[in-house]
């Protein structure tokens, strides 16, 4: 190990009692029953497009269960997505972005399966895991050796799927592993706010599975300490609401503050704090985008994506049972949006009238409807986001924002956020 790792050791052992603990206080059983139970309409939805593994991911690491519904979501996943995987494995065109794109949600499967307590294994289960490690050898060398370019997906994508062959006890090589070390300790290429949050918190998540599990043992001390670093930048990044980011990053840095502990760091009061303020952003119903709860219900139970090394299959669990439902007599009300986009020529900018309580993609469909205005959309491991508006497609290193007039970006997606009457949103062709 030589000098400098033993007294690295040595210093980290006497630091260690000093350690203070991320715990999150039980919250309301009955609050996150409601919680789940608004993942119940999404099992019932087994198209390939509409299945999402994050969902299965975060109801076996809930303490609550689906059982039958659970049971038939986790086979039609694994019908779909190995029929759909095993197909790309066959393409010789390593080229295609959306490809690319969609592994992330190879590597959501793959932790899919070790929430079920099921390794990959196999012929199949072998080339699903080849496809994924020449995936990350792809992004390696777009980064570049010198570290100048960027992923073709995202960092986030790059840490998720080396999380996912950790759990899976499959090693990646030590130069994969390394790109992802040197874009955490040196803020490489990413994203500013919650999307920052969310790639460090999942990076982080990354290394603490490599390091327990041994898997790149010439790594072991730069993983501990980028470990440091990741939960460093996420405290900083609280806000006086007591937020990680935002409220929708909060729950995956929970995740990783979870996983280990921070010596000489006061991380029990931040800790405190996220949890009184997701607390009140679970009363208002903050939350429903399926990744968001999905990576929430685990925090709630005390798990984290990192005890998919060793899940415990045979923990007791609450059943979930349906809500039941009032129809109601009432006419919706008519809410008016004004709807801009000033980043192509002519600039447009229309009123449009739709019920009140309609998603932001609710009222752009109206809009297409009433001609003069297109989009288009890919779906993405957090819902659909913008592809296209007015013919105007992404470049490389540009999305479409979503902005609140007259200047506040949008934490939610398109299917998530429902504006209210009278507002203007504008979307903004911005690089990143």
């Amino acid at each position: 190990m030589g000098h400098l790792g033993t007294l690295l050791f040595l210093l980290l052992g006497a630091l260690g009692a000093l350690a203070d603990v991320c715990n999150i206080p039980e919250v309301d059983s009955e609050l996150v029953q409601s919680l789940g139970r608004r993942l119940l309409p999404w099992m019932d939805q087994l198209s390939l497009e509409h299945m999402n593994p994050s969902l299965y991911v975060g109801l076996r690491l809930s303490g609550l269960e689906a059982r039958d519904k659970e049971a038939l979501y986790l086979h039609s996943l694994k019908l779909d997505y190995q029929q759909r995987f095993l197909g790309l494995a066959s393409n010789d065109d390593n080229s295609d972005l959306q490809a690319k794109s969609s592994m992330g949600q190879l590597a959501l499967y793959m932790l899919a399966l070790r929430a079920n307590c099921e390794f990959v294994r196999g012929q199949k289960g072998d080339r699903l895991v080849s496809q994924l490690k020449r995936f990350l050898e792809d992004e390696k060398r777009a980064i570049g050796h010198n570290h100048k370019g960027y992923p073709r997906t995202s960092y986030y994508q790059y840490g998720l799927s080396i999380l996912a062959l950790c759990v899976h006890q499959k090693r990646v090589h030590d130069s994969v592993v390394g790109k992802l070390l040197y874009a955490m300790e040196h803020d490489h290429h990413l994203h500013q706010g919650h999307r920052s949050v969310d790639t460090v918190a999942m990076a982080g998540l990354a290394f603490t599975c490599l390091e327990r599990s041994n898997l790149n043992p010439d790594l072991k001390n730069r993983l501990i300490l980028a470990t440091r670093t990741v939960q460093e930048k996420i405290l900083r990044a609280q806000t006086p609401e007591g937020h990680f980011g935002n409220v929708y990053s909060t729950p995956l840095a929970l995740q990783l503050l979870m996983s280990s502990p921070m010596p000489g760091v006061e991380l029990g009061t931040a800790c405190l704090n996220a949890r009184s303020a997701l607390l009140t952003s679970l009363q208002n119903r903050a939350f429903q985008n399926v990744l968001m709860i999905s990576q929430l219900l685990p925090v709630l139970n005390h798990k984290n994506y990192v005890d998919l090394i060793s899940p415990d299959c045979l923990a007791p669990r609450v059943m979930l049972e349906p809500a039941t439902v009032t129809p109601s007599q009432k006419v919706p009300e008519i809410i008016h949006v004004m709807l801009e986009v000033p980043s192509v020529w002519p600039p447009y900018s229309h009123s449009i009238s739709v019920p009140a309580g309609s998603s932001l993609e609710d009222v752009l469909k109206k809009a297409q409807e009433l001609e003069g205005f297109t989009y288009g959309t890919q779906a993405s491991l957090s819902g659909p986001y913008l592809t296209s508006v007015m013919g105007k497609e992404v470049g490389e290193h540009e999305f479409w924002q979503l902005i609140r007039a007259p200047n506040t970006p949008l934490q939610q997606g398109i299917a998530d956020y429902r504006p209210k009457d009278g507002e203007t949103i504008e979307l903004r062709l911005v690089f990143w």
